[in-house]
């Protein structure tokens, strides 16, 4: 059964694939006949529609002349490219998001409405998770997506730990979401996540004039390989919008550095975290 959304090695896969077609000088209708396939199925490989096992793969790197050193780690990559992630142990739908900010190196997160899910205790998880209204889960089904979203945060603690660049704006803070006790919990863990030297970090105040931040929260992915480009995660109630055109993602980045130089720094961010728990 193929995924609603392909996976992020698998992308990278036929991103790759791609590649080494083209520098072999071989158009797809002129590749497509000599691997015995359609050029709509290449085309499908290509674009990570379809998966392609590994015997395809070997093909295809006889005939575009790839050197035989090259062949274990590509051939490495079509293996991994048709496992299952982890999530689907707990038939998550998680709108292509948990897979490829698994293979993430950093994260740099801009968030209008609650606390990024990196940094969400478990009861806060729990209570926006409960007010998602327009979608029936059983309590398997919140459980499965909690237990998801921790273990996604074991990252930020991994050697090497996952990059956290989070802008929250500063209405997050006051949003009573389970009551004062939950949020004074999550504030306090919030201070104490900020503490980590891979996670950065800022809130946005109210005061601050308007600005793009206010059109929504987005998500840019960066990866340690340089050839993956980074990509953009826009969640809305439909599903979930990935961005990977260069103009696009270079857009996102340029308004987050901006939303962030606007931004209490990370020391007076935590402060203004200390007060609002005291307030509380």
């Amino acid at each position: 059964m193929t995924e609603s959304r392909p996976t992020f090695k698998r992308r990278q896969l036929a991103r790759l694939l791609r590649r080494l077609r083209e520098q072999a000088r071989l158009s797809i209708e002129e590749a497509a006949p000599l691997l015995h396939f359609s050029t709509a199925k290449l085309s499908r490989i290509e674009r990570a529609v379809n998966g392609v096992d590994v015997h395809a793969v070997k093909s295809m790197l006889d005939l575009y002349g790839v050197p035989g050193d090259q062949w274990p780690e590509i051939i490495d990559m079509a293996v991994r490219a048709r496992e299952r992630g982890w999530r689907h142990a707990y038939g998550l739908n998680d709108k292509g998001y948990v897979s490829m900010e698994a293979e993430a190196s950093a994260v740099y997160e801009y968030q209008l409405g609650y606390v990024p899910g990196l940094l969400q205790t478990e009861e806060y998880a729990r209570a926006v998770i409960a007010s998602y209204r327009l979608q029936r889960r059983s309590r398997q089904d919140v459980d499965n997506q909690i237990a998801v979203r921790m273990r996604r945060q074991a990252r930020l603690r991994d050697n090497p730990p996952l990059e956290l660049q989070a802008l929250i704006d500063e209405s997050v803070l006051h949003r009573p979401i389970g009551g004062t006790t939950l949020m004074r919990t999550q504030l306090a863990h919030l201070v104490e996540m900020s503490e980590l030297s891979n996670v950065t970090l800022r809130v946005l105040a109210s005061s601050t004039s308007p600005h793009e931040g206010l059109e929504g929260s987005f998500i840019v992915l960066r990866f340690a390989d340089p050839k993956d480009p980074d990509v953009v995660f826009i969640d809305h109630p439909a599903g979930g919008l990935h961005l990977e055109k260069e103009a696009q993602v270079t857009a996102c980045m340029l308004t987050f550095d901006h939303l962030c130089s606007r931004a209490l720094g990370p020391a007076e961010s935590v402060a203004l975290l200390r007060q609002v728990i005291r307030e509380l």
